[in-house]
This record gives structure tokens, sequence and C-alpha cells, in this order.
């Protein structure tokens, strides 16, 4: 678990980097509507770094192997969500995104995956 503390406090970290980055580097360069693909991007991360958290903080009390995947899921989806959107924003490859929906999946298993375990453990 110490990993995921450690995956998510960087990721919160480089999520408000990249909100920065995108308020004063990007505005000028990107179209409106790729810097609300970008900022989408961001916003997901941020809430999804905390979810791991959250994750971590529940893992200590009520240790489980389905907090574990649900961990794993969550990070997976932060790079594959917000990784595309990253991508597809700065690059406009179009091929980016089916990406997306895949880290969509991640996110919504890893929370299922949460709540099944505090409940089993409940």
């Amino acid at each position: 678990m110490q990993f995921y503390l450690v995956a998510a406090g960087l990721s919160a970290m480089l999520s408000v980097m990249l909100g920065a980055f995108a308020a004063h580097g990007l505005k000028a360069r990107l179209t409106e509507t790729m810097l609300a693909t970008f900022q989408t991007g961001v916003q997901y991360q941020f809430y999804h770094s905390l979810g791991l958290i959250l994750i971590v903080l529940l893992y200590r009390q009520q240790p489980s192997g389905l907090m574990m995947w649900s961990g794993t899921l969550m990070l997976a989806g932060m790079i594959l969500f917000s990784g595309s959107l990253y991508g597809l924003a700065l690059t406009r490859l179009s091929w980016l995104g089916p990406i997306t929906p895949l880290g969509g999946m991640c996110f919504v298993f890893a929370w299922l995956l949460l709540v099944i375990a505090v409940i089993k453990n409940g």
C-alpha cells in the first residue's frame, strides 16, 4: 500500500502542475475544446488521486485483496483515462480517443471493488 500512497501523492502533485500548465501555458495554443479536454484529464486525475489515498486508508483498517485490486484499477484508470486525454489534447491523435473509455471502466470497477470490499469486511 505504500506504493499506492506514494503514487497517489505524486499523481495529485502532477495534476496540480498540469492544471497550472494548461491554464497558463496551453491556453493560447489549444482550441477551447482541446483545453477543456485537457482540463477534464486533470480533474479526473486529481479526484482519483484522492480516491487512491482513500483506498490506502481503508486498507489499513480492513486489509483486503479486493482493495488491492481497487488500487491497481484506480491507478490504471488515471494513466489510461487522463493520459489519453492529455495526449489527445496535445497531439490531436484520434486513435487515443478509444483509450479513454477503458480508463473510465477502470475507475468504475475500482470504485465497485472498493464498495464490495467495505461491505464484505463490514
